[in-house]
């Protein structure tokens, strides 16, 4: 992959993960590009198919694109970041993410979002003024 769209893909994220907003600076791990369509499902890897993800988050994805809203049991796309509006789908309560609608709950729940060691990282960065609850 040319290193120009990787850099493409990570400014155009402004440098934090585009599912749980980290920034790359606040994580001692490297961040990866994600294909939104994993290649193993025919997804391309191209601007408009990768997302710039934290190391948790892109493992926990996979290439899973769906996933079950833990409220209603039902089956749900995953957020997209190049189709959905963050600020739709989430919000933040404290350092925990809060999902607004069955995709929101979702993605949360198929990528750990909430899980306990994130959920102190964010802390600590919040404590220490850097990191930024506004979503895009």
């Amino acid at each position: 992959m040319a290193k120009s769209l990787r850099q493409l893909v990570r400014d155009r994220a402004q440098h934090r993960c585009e599912y749980c907003q980290m920034p790359e600076d606040g994580d001692l791990q490297p961040f990866q590009l994600d294909h939104i369509r994993a290649t193993k499902h025919s997804g391309p890897t191209s601007l408009q198919n990768l997302a710039w993800s934290c190391l948790p988050c892109n493992v926990f994805k996979g290439p899973n694109v769906a996933g079950y809203d833990p409220e209603s049991d039902s089956l749900q796309p995953l957020f997209n970041p190049r189709l959905d509006e963050w600020s739709a789908h989430f919000e933040w309560r404290g350092a925990e993410l809060m999902g607004l609608t069955p995709v929101g709950r979702t993605t949360i729940q198929v990528l750990r979002i909430n899980e306990t060691d994130r959920v102190e990282l964010r802390q600590l960065l919040l404590a220490l003024d850097t990191f930024s609850k506004s979503g895009r």
